[in-house]
Formats: C-alpha cells, sequence, structure tokens
C-alpha cells in the first residue's frame, strides 16, 4: 500500500507523475460564464482529498466534468489525467471503459442515482457483468461478497429489493458497493454522507476509511461538512466561487488556515450552538386548537422477504403528538425509524393503519380528497430532496410561482413574477436564476427553491423533512434563521425532520426522539439536548461529529462499522439489543410512555439510571 502525504508539498516535483488524477488548470463555462476557473488538484493512491466550500462553489462540477459527465452545454477546456490517460476531449467509450472499472462514483443523492423501478441485486451486478465479464451467477455471488463489505444487514434480502424499500443510510451503502464492484483505483465520492442521522454518518465515514486502508485506494471526498473531512482527509482544498483557494495537509487547513474565508467556514462548523429556541409557543396551546395532532398513529408497510411473498413491515406505531400554533417541533432519529414516514402520514400523503389525525381542529382521517383540497393550502411540505422534488421541465421561476398560478389566479403575470422574485431574494437566491431549470443548479440551490416554493403562499403549518442537509454551515445558518424568521412573523407552526441536533437546538421549542417507529423521548429543547433521559438519545449526542482532526479520527475508529441489526423481538423494549442498561424486564416488557419530568416524556425502564450519565452542553 502506499504511503499516504502529509501533504501536497509532499510530493515533490513528481506529483502528478504519481497521481491517480491530476486535474490541471480545469475550467468549465456555461454560455461564456466561468463556473469552474483554472482548477489544479491531485489525488495519489492511498490518499482522500477532501474538497470543501459552500454550495455553488463548483465542487461536484470539477469532478463531474473530469469524468465527461457535465451537461451538454457545458464547455470544460484544460487537463484531467487518470494515470497516462487524459480524459478532457475523449470519446465516450474510451470513458465508460474507465468509469465504473477504474473509477468509481458515489453520487451526491443516492435515491436519484438508483434506478428506482430495478431491484438493486440488477443494478449491482449490471456494472461487474459490463466490466468484468462474470457470468449472472458469479456477478450476483460477488454482489453478496460486496453487500457483506460494506456491512449492510441481511445482503441477499436487499438484492430482492427496491430502492424506495431501503432508508437512506441503506441506500448509501449499495451506492458505495457499486462504486467498489470492480475494484476501482480512485472513488469520487460527491456528499455521501447528507441527509443521513449521525450515527449511520459515522459509520459510513468509518467504513469509508477502513476500505481506505484496506484496499489503498485513492478518495476524493467531495462535502461542505468540515467534521466529516476532520475524520477521513489527508489533504484538503477549500474552493470559493469556481476556484481553489487554499489546499494542504488537514492538520495545515484546519489549525492554521491561510485565507480569511476558509476561516470563517471554520468558525462557522465549530460555533457552539447557543441557548435552545425560546418557548415562544409555550401557552398556545391554550389560544386554540392544534394545528396538527395524531392520536396513536399507525404505518404499516409491506415489504418482500425470504421464503413469502410479503411481509409486514412496522414504520409507525403508538405514536401521539400535537403541534400548537406557532410552535417549532423537530423529529430526530436515524435512518428508517420513521420520521418522513409521520411527517407523510401526517399530511395524508400516505396511509395510515389506524389513528386519528387533525388539522386545524379538524378530524381529516376519512375526509375524501376533495375536501381536503381548501386546507392543502395552509400545509406545505419541503421534500427531503430536493432535486427529485422539483419538476426538471419548469423552470425556477414557474416552479416557485406554481403555488400562485394554482391558489391566485387573479393575480397578473408581472405581480406574481414579482412576489416570485423577492422570495428568491429573501431565500438567497439571484433572482437571475429563475431562467435556469434545477439541473442548472447546486444541490443547496435546489434546496432553496424547494422552500421558496413552499413559502409562497404563507403556510400555517411548514413540515420541513431535512430542509437544511444540502446546504453548507453558512447557508444552514442563513435558511434557519429566514425559517424561524418567518415563523414568528406568520405566527407558523414547524414541524422539523432533522439529523442536526444543533440545527434542532437553535430552531425548535420541543424535539421528539424516534427509534424504530416508535416514541423514544419528548421533551423541550434544552433540557432533551443536554440532558436526555433515553440511552437512545445519549447515543445521538454521543456521535455527534467534531470539526477537529486530531480528534475526529479516532472517534470514527470506535465506530462499529455494521449496519445495525434487524428490530428486536416483539413484546419488549426495541431499544434493548443496542442499550448498555438493557435487563430481562426490558426484554419482557415494552416500557410505558411516562413524564420523568415535566413535559418531558420518555419510554425506558430504566431512565433514572442513566438520567446523570451525560450532561452535554
Amino acid at each position: 500500500m502506499s504511503s499516504i502525504p502529509a501533504s501536497a508539498e509532499a510530493h515533490g516535483a513528481s506529483g502528478e507523475a504519481t497521481a491517480l488524477l491530476a486535474l490541471k488548470s480545469l475550467s468549465v463555462r456555461f454560455a461564456g460564464v466561468p463556473v469552474v476557473d483554472a482548477v489544479s488538484l491531485a489525488v495519489h493512491p492511498g490518499e482522500c482529498l477532501g474538497v470543501v466550500g459552500e454550495s455553488g462553489a463548483g465542487k461536484s462540477l470539477t469532478f463531474l466534468a473530469a469524468l465527461g459527465l457535465a451537461p451538454p452545454s457545458a464547455r470544460v477546456s484544460g487537463e484531467a489525467r487518470f494515470g497516462a490517460t487524459e480524459l478532457i476531449g475523449r470519446s465516450e467509450r474510451t470513458l465508460d471503459a474507465l468509469r465504473g472499472r477504474r473509477i468509481g462514483v458515489v453520487f451526491q443523492d443516492p435515491m436519484g442515482a438508483l434506478t428506482p423501478h430495478l431491484r438493486i441485486g440488477t443494478q449491482l451486478t449490471e456494472p461487474i457483468r459490463r466490466h468484468t465479464g462474470l457470468s449472472a451467477r458469479a456477478a450476483r455471488a460477488r454482489a453478496l461478497e460486496l453487500l457483506e463489505q460494506v456491512r449492510l444487514g441481511e445482503p441477499a434480502r436487499c438484492l430482492q429489493q427496491y430502492p424506495y424499500e431501503l432508508s437512506g443510510g441503506m441506500r448509501q451503502r449499495v451506492l458505495l458497493a457499486i462504486a467498489l464492484s470492480c475494484d476501482p483505483q480512485l472513488v469520487i465520492l460527491d456528499e455521501p454522507t447528507t441527509a443521513l442521522d449521525v450515527t449511520i454518518q459515522a459509520q459510513i465515514l468509518a467504513l469509508l476509511a477502513h476500505i481506505k486502508r484496506e484496499r489503498g485506494i485513492g478518495l476524493v471526498l467531495v462535502t461542505h461538512d468540515f467534521a466529516a473531512l476532520a475524520g477521513l482527509a489527508d489533504r484538503v482544498a477549500v474552493m470559493r466561487n469556481g476556484r481553489v483557494i487554499e489546499t494542504g495537509s488537514a492538520a495545515q487547513v484546519f489549525h492554521a488556515p491561510r485565507e480569511p474565508y476558509t476561516r470563517e467556514l471554520l468558525a462557522a462548523a465549530r460555533e457552539p450552538p447557543g441557548p435552545a429556541a425560546a418557548a415562544a409557543a409555550a401557552d398556545a396551546s391554550g389560544t386554540g386548537a392544534p394545528v396538527l395532532a395524531v392520536e396513536d398513529l399507525a404505518v404499516h408497510y409491506r415489504r418482500r422477504a425470504p421464503g413469502l411473498r410479503r411481509a409486514a413491515f412496522v414504520a409507525l406505531e403508538a405514536l401521539n403528538v400535537a403541534l400548537a400554533p406557532g410552535e417549532s417541533l423537530a423529529v430526530v432519529g436515524e435512518s428508517g425509524c420513521g420520521k418522513s414516514t409521520l411527517t407523510r402520514a401526517a399530511l395524508r400523503l400516505i396511509g395510515v393503519a389506524h389513528g386519528r389525525i387533525a388539522w386545524l381542529g379538524r378530524d381529516v382521517g376519512t375526509l375524501p380528497e376533495r375536501r381536503l383540497r381548501p386546507l392543502r393550502r395552509a400545509l406545505q411540505l419541503i421534500f427531503q430532496d430536493p432535486l427529485a422534488s422539483l419538476d426538471p421541465h419548469l423552470t425556477v421561476e414557474r416552479l416557485v410561482g406554481e403555488p400562485l398560478e394554482v391558489h391566485h389566479r387573479a393575480l397578473g403575470a408581472a405581480a406574481r413574477a414579482e412576489r416570485v422574485a423577492a422570495m428568491l431574494e429573501r431565500v438567497g437566491l439571484d433572482p437571475a436564476l429563475g431562467a435556469r431549470r434545477p439541473h442548472e443548479l447546486s444541490g443547496g440551490q435546489c434546496q432553496r427553491v424547494g422552500i421558496a416554493r413552499a413559502m409562497m403562499l404563507a403556510p400555517r403549518l411548514l413540515v420541513c423533512d431535512e430542509p437544511l442537509s444540502a446546504l453548507d454551515v453558512r447557508a444552514q445558518r442563513q435558511i434557519g434563521a429566514l425559517l424561524d424568521a418567518l415563523r414568528r412573523e406568520q405566527g407558523m407552526s414547524v414541524l422539523l425532520v432533522s439529523h442536526d441536533l444543533n440545527a434542532v437546538r437553535r430552531l425548535c421549542e420541543r424535539v421528539l426522539v424516534l427509534y424504530q417507529g416508535r416514541m423514544a423521548e419528548l421533551g423541550p429543547s434544552e433540557a432533551l439536548l443536554t440532558r436526555p433521559l433515553h440511552p437512545y438519545t445519549r447515543a445521538l449526542l454521543e456521535a455527534v461529529p467534531v470539526a477537529d482532526p486530531d480528534v475526529q479520527p479516532g472517534r470514527l475508529g470506535a465506530v462499529p462499522l455494521s449496519e445495525r441489526g434487524p428490530p428486536a423481538e416483539p413484546g419488549g423494549c426495541v431499544f434493548r439489543s443496542r442499550c448498555p442498561l438493557a435487563s430481562v424486564r426490558c426484554a419482557e416488557e415494552h416500557p410505558p410512555w411516562i413524564e420523568a419530568r415535566a413535559g418531558h416524556w420518555v419510554a425506558c425502564h430504566h431512565w433514572e439510571r442513566g438520567a446523570d450519565g451525560m450532561l452535554r452542553a
């Protein structure tokens, strides 16, 4: 295995000659406008190069252009050499022979990168058969081996599933398996931990560190997350406005950054969360009916299982929660715990097994769709996947203005365009972007468009499914402050699904913690995030990454690489197989939902034993 250099300078004059991938003066233009400007970077065997910067900095486009994957309207110039092979200007046939075989890619959006109507087994064996010529039987055996290598539980079952049947963390592992399927020399990872909860994020990063160490391959980690870089990157390049403004070893960039911009980004990444959101709606529940209330809510899916045509799967069970007017409530938990299912069930976007759902004081569980339409205007949803939720055929101006076309038909085109431009500015976008389509925007810009569209009708309830996940740290603060300001100005309620516990603490008065479809803990954000009662909540807090390359690698080294095991057998606490406090009672009895402190509820037999075990400010 090649030694890992400490910095770019360590490669000396022969750096480009030994590089797996060397970019020299790489530029990308759209209609004559430079988006990537004279980027020169290199990544070597056994090394992880971290590329960091704000949304729209050109990080992803740089490497898409190098691999011949930039949009057709892009004009690419400069050099991109993979070993001795120049990639710029090469035919698709030549590039196809390299992509997948010697260069693996993990794209930013795991759901969008997987074909929705093909089983995982088909998608995983396709590159294996194409590039290696293995038989169908041998390719399937290789696919099973790969899923085991990326520590995906029940790999044989996963091969039979479709992407929508997997959680975000599982889909990310499948993409990593596809990228590694033909033993590449280089893997490019574009935001591989975006939208993953902290525990799954730690597992994915620990797995990447293990693979890099075991295989000696080169990695390029494109991200806006300095904490992710701290645990994995050997060298770091900082990009701004399409240019590389600083490079160096991880230690140099983190501890002695030269550029003021780098210092600003690091300061934002390390900024303490500050006090929890003020309880602005503490007395609001007494002034009227809850904006949203669910009682005894249950959602059951049907999915394939070995030996059975369809097997029942409990996604949510016995959920009870109400959202007061003007209140913000966060829902947190690991991938697959039921967060997104809760939002979709509460808004009647999916069916439920049983339970009561009330909007603005009205029971809507049995109302037909035509009678729901007047109410839906007051309820808006920001989807988790910013690109897939936007119609690719429409311009940004049409997308953001569409709610006005539907609900304010008397509004003229000029007035509608004026409102759209004002909203785009409010979410931090140049109104000139209104002429672009979603594929011409960065992930963070698409997320802002989704937020702008949801806010056009001034809703009473805004349901946010990971609204900050695709944004860099500074943009997260800006959008978070915007959502909070809009909530206070309009008396809007917010239901926030997020894995970012710091954002949750800043934006929400209460927090609901879910585990495998059940409520684990519910309470005021300050108390829950500093004095948690449930062992699972403490585990989430302990997994929050630290933007320090002297600390984070050691923390990742202690993270188990395997995906968490299957749900515990019925009849007891669903967390008992992972709980350090588990007892015989936990296997026999499901813990009751009790108010352990004023307004602070928990489902744990032994919450008192662990209540003071962690006081994390």
